[in-house]
């Protein structure tokens, strides 16, 4: 379909008349008659009834009028925004596990964004999903969790999706529970001490949302057969604050999280494994100021994770 032509029928039906359209536009009559004849042949339809009072539009003629005249409003909207140097809208997106310093480092970036317009996304997933949405360039930048013993594996996996990575943090998971709690009292933790209390866990056993390799993950931090499954963060902190027979396990938490909740956070003993985070993005990608911006205070955030 040619535009020039649905514009030439746009103007037709405005005017309900090619003699008056021919003026307007500066084209011979038999142009614009020819060009209408095209678009209705193009299009299958008969845009005109033509009389001797002048050019009537059909119903399909009205239904496609009526949607022209959005598509070339859009083109002129399009067209007017590049000429007059529109400012662009600041944009940026990050894809993460669920980690106390990420939201830290997240909420101070966005503390310093300055300008009238801006779109900023923070998802919070599994490793694997933000893998997929950075590839997919729904987000521009990943953080991905896994086991140092799987570090291998997730670098090919990386390299031959040409994504760049670099170490953030590296630590073992913890035990965060209530400061009254009778496990909070007790020297050291072990893990046959967890199994009289209730672990709180991300997962809902009702809906199976992760790898048979995820699972198996997951199920090695499994420390109680009592459980409370809880999808949303401030819920899980807030039955931990409420309840003292809670615990979950999670990565190393600031002082100012645990202090605002009254929790506290202690090393099991027996149940070590060290787990990365990383920061990946496409090699194609080339960080913008807001990227940068966010990997400062990411990096200034993790700076405790040192003391695990």
């Amino acid at each position: 379909m040619n535009i020039f032509h649905m514009k030439y029928a746009v103007e037709v039906a405005r005017l309900g008349s090619i003699n008056k359209a021919s003026e307007t536009l500066g084209m011979a009559q038999p142009n614009i008659s020819r060009a209408i004849k095209e678009l209705e042949s193009d299009l299958g339809i008969t845009i005109f009834d033509r009389s001797a009072k002048g050019m009537m539009l059909t119903p399909e003629g009205k239904e496609f009028i009526t949607r022209a005249k959005n598509i070339l409003g859009q083109l002129d909207n399009l067209e007017s925004m590049f000429r007059e140097g529109i400012p662009s809208k600041q944009r940026f997106s990050v894809s993460a596990p669920r980690a106390a310093y990420i939201v830290e480092a997240f909420a101070s970036f966005t503390h310093g964004i300055d300008g009238d317009s801006a779109e900023i996304v923070f998802d919070e997933t599994a490793t694997y999903n933000t893998i997929k949405k950075v590839i997919a360039s729904d987000c521009k930048l990943g953080i991905i969790r896994y086991e140092e013993a799987a570090e291998e594996y997730f670098k090919k996996m990386l390299d031959s999706n040409e994504l760049v990575y670099s170490d953030i943090v590296d630590f073992d998971y913890v035990i965060i529970t209530n400061r009254i709690s009778e496990l909070a009292k007790k020297g050291e933790i072990y893990d046959d001490d967890l199994r009289a209390f209730t672990q709180i866990t991300h997962n809902n056993p009702y809906q199976a949302t992760l790898s048979a390799s995820d699972t198996n993950k997951v199920e090695q931090r499994v420390s109680s057969d009592r459980r409370i499954y809880v999808l949303d963060t401030a819920a899980q902190l807030e039955i931990l604050t409420n309840n003292p027979d809670t615990f979950m396990w999670i990565s190393p938490a600031p002082d100012s999280l645990l202090d605002r909740y009254g929790l506290t956070q202690l090393e099991c003993i027996d149940k070590k494994r060290r787990y990365k985070d990383v920061l990946i993005h496409r090699k194609a990608h080339k960080l913008t100021e807001l990227d940068k911006a966010f990997i400062d205070e990411l990096l200034k955030a993790a700076e405790f994770y040192k003391n695990y």
